[in-house]
């Protein structure tokens, strides 16, 4: 991640590494660096995971707990420092409980283009394996693919983490 970059989007699958190669792309960059955080700890794995993630970091992050308004909490801290948003797959779910979820990654990509501060958004890479039994997982297979081309769109670098690796797919 350049110092001119604005918009990084990292992507892979569950235990990919992307959440450790997006924390290490944002520590490039100078001044404070604000995590937002999309998850909701619904049962004590959850909790335990969101504790995990947070020790992981360690000190020198401010937390922003965020699930549903995403684009607001961005707008709230541009210019404050650096954004790690963690993640997007987890903030689509709650958009979709709440009904239609293109408005919401809509607004999330003009926030997005208006940002001034750096911002790097976690997503998971969806749809490599079988066609989903269910409708509603095939729904939330297609709005992420969906949203996550979106995002990749405005976004001035993406990453893929493989196996704990790097691999830059876009780049200003």
């Amino acid at each position: 991640m350049s110092s001119d970059t604005r918009i990084t989007m990292v992507t892979g699958g569950a235990r990919s590494g992307k959440s450790a190669l997006a924390e290490s792309l944002a520590a490039r960059q100078p001044g404070p660096r604000i995590y937002i955080a999309t998850a909701e700890a619904w049962d004590d794995e959850m909790t335990d995971r969101i504790a995990r993630h947070r020790d992981q970091r360690g000190p020198g992050w401010q937390t922003v707990e965020e699930p549903r308004d995403l684009a607001g909490a961005l707008a709230r801290t541009d210019g404050q420092g650096v954004r790690l948003v963690d993640c997007l797959t987890l903030w689509l779910s709650n958009m979709m409980a709440e009904g239609d979820p293109g408005p919401h990654v809509s607004a999330l990509c003009q926030t997005l283009g208006a940002q001034h501060s750096p911002v790097v958004l976690v997503t998971n890479e969806l749809g490599l394996g079988i066609v989903p039994e269910n409708p509603l997982a095939r729904r939330f297979r297609d709005e992420h693919g969906w949203m996550n081309q979106a995002i990749a769109r405005v976004a001035d670098e993406v990453w893929m983490a493989v196996s704990g690796l790097p691999l830059c797919l876009k780049s200003q």
